[in-house]
């Protein structure tokens, strides 16, 4: 039984060719594109302003600098939070359950601030490792925790989003494993589960979009801190 509940977050295969390839590509042909009337529909116009909402509030906190990250954040975000609403359809599969995808994601944009901000203010970028004020019997302790803790961040990305979707998913399929299986013995706690299995599922589609904003959102701080 519980081979089978993870099954769920294999990648499909189809003549032995991976189809997560199909399926980070798909939400890339969803999106439509902008015409070139001056007048555009409620579709275009919507996602105009729902991106510019987006923007904004990711690009608050950076500087001038970091605004030429807007595009590859906004565009990161988008795309992730497509692939997770996507992944709560029936017979779908979501690429963001897979520890490899998101790291592939966190370590390349992590490790490009990190190099930036060597190459532009290392010094501003080394003392991010030396609070100031520390004693100096604790200088090499806390240079050796701040190190572990700035090349931990790409993996915590990448755990934090694989852990709360797989634990979503997780739930979500046992209650509904229970919900048939109560059904024919007690319909009443059958239906009770069922109610309990529509608002988990709202809870997902929240969960879906806010964990694709705070991995953005974690990686504008740490391009806050370089950039």
């Amino acid at each position: 039984m519980m081979v089978s509940f993870f099954d769920q977050f294999a990648s499909p295969l189809y003549l032995g060719i991976p189809l997560i390839a199909i399926a980070i590509t798909l939400p890339w042909v969803l999106y439509p594109t902008p015409s070139s009337r001056w007048i555009n529909n409620r579709l275009i116009t919507v996602q105009g302003w729902l991106i510019n909402r987006f923007t904004n509030q990711l690009m608050l906190p950076l500087n001038m600098g970091g605004h030429k990250w807007a595009l590859l954040l906004v565009s990161l975000m988008i795309f992730l939070i497509t692939i997770n609403m996507l992944g709560l359809l029936p017979y779908t599969f979501t690429p963001t359950t897979q520890l490899s995808l998101n790291m592939g994601f966190a370590v390349p944009l992590w490790l490009a601030t990190v190099i930036i901000g060597m190459r532009n203010q290392p010094t501003v970028a080394l003392g991010h490792l030396l609070p100031e004020g520390t004693p100096i019997p604790l200088i090499p302790v806390l240079i050796i925790i701040e190190t572990i803790s700035l090349f931990i961040r790409p993996l915590a990305l990448g755990v934090r989003l694989t852990a709360n979707l797989t634990a979503g998913h997780l739930l979500i399929q046992l209650i509904a494993t229970a919900v048939f299986v109560l059904l024919p013995m007690m319909p009443t706690v059958a239906i009770l589960t069922a109610t309990v299995l529509f608002l988990l599922t709202l809870l997902e589609v929240a969960v879906a979009m806010i964990q694709a904003y705070v991995f953005v959102l974690l990686l504008s701080y740490t391009s806050e801190e370089n950039v």
